[in-house]
């Protein structure tokens, strides 16, 4: 670890950095090509990680582990917090770049607007929702399930520009059975299945094998896989996403070689989806657990990456 300038040449780095110290430390030549940030989500309560075994993970109480952060039930805090960092990365952005700004039904909708404003709302790309797998909680009240990620282009007249992957096999899932059925009846001089459609004078063809074209509602990416000590993926750091959401979401919105940053990467799963791909990588985060764990993860999966120390003032 050291104080120092960053190497433009370098292909992950790690910084202990807020967000906005991040963005402004990185050479004005390095653009972001794609951008993840998975900010506190307005739980209430301080977030703890499991370090050993026997200790908890999640929302603070008796048996949890060391805090990892602070995430308060203030939501006009959260998005005051969010809003200069959000105009930071924009900055920073290439463009061809999409900003993807994971959050859950106790924030989203106060951030869209604030991000709306800092973007543009033409620059508002879409939405996914992810479905966790967890189920509902209590039976009181109705129980989201889902979390939203917004999609964001660095500006109106760049959303034609942003890197979308559609043929990629990230992005396709496979045809119902009735569907298989019903409509993929021809085989091709190869022995693949296909179907073809004819819209207007034009005629497209569709293989099986290749599956449809993902849409916006993801339920197939189980949080559980990074969220239980029975896995080796897991890390014990509290709200860690799967690495196969994060895969899937370098390979929709970047090139191989591309700079992916995530400004609070938690336990780094980020990074090594973007390592893993071919990526560079740039992450940050103000917690030093959580630059300590994503430090720990890199080293263990062998990804070459450098580390700084910045000086900053913890948010409140």
């Amino acid at each position: 670890m050291r104080r120092a300038t960053v190497n433009e040449s370098l292909s992950g780095l790690l910084l202990h950095a807020d967000a906005l110290d991040l963005c402004a430390l990185v050479p004005a030549a390095t653009r972001f090509d794609l951008v993840y940030l998975d900010p506190p989500y307005g739980v209430g309560a301080p977030m703890t990680a499991r370090t050993t075994a026997g200790e908890a993970r999640g929302r603070k109480h008796k048996a949890s582990g060391p805090i990892a952060y602070e995430d308060g039930s203030n939501i006009d805090a959260l998005v005051a917090m969010l809003a200069p960092r959000l105009a930071a990365l924009r900055d920073r952005m290439s463009d061809e770049a999409t900003l993807w700004l994971h959050l859950d039904y106790r924030a989203v909708h106060d951030a869209k607007v604030a991000a709306d404003r800092i973007f543009g709302r033409s620059a508002f790309l879409g939405e996914v929702a992810w479905a966790p797998g967890n189920g509902a909680r209590g039976a009181r009240r109705f129980s989201p399930t889902h979390q939203t990620i917004l999609l964001y282009a660095r500006e109106a007249s760049k959303r034609t520009a942003t890197v979308w992957n559609h043929d990629d096999p990230a992005l396709r899932e496979p045809f119902a059975a009735t569907s298989l059925a019903m409509h993929f009846g021809r085989v091709d001089e190869s022995g693949r299945h296909y179907r073809d459609r004819t819209v207007g004078n034009k005629t497209y063809r569709y293989y099986a094998d290749e599956g449809r074209r993902l849409g916006s509602v993801w339920t197939d990416l189980p949080a559980m896989s990074a969220n239980t000590p029975l896995r080796k993926e897991a890390t014990g750091y509290p709200t860690q996403k799967p690495v196969t959401l994060l895969e899937r979401i370098v390979r929709a919105s970047s090139r191989q070689g591309a700079v992916v940053c995530d400004p609070m990467c938690g336990s780094g799963t980020t990074l090594v989806a973007a390592a893993r791909l071919g990526r560079s990588f740039i992450g940050g985060d103000a917690s030093p657990l959580a630059v300590e764990t994503t430090d720990k993860r890199l080293r263990e999966a062998g990804i070459a990456f450098e580390r700084l120390q910045v000086g900053f003032q913890p948010v409140a």
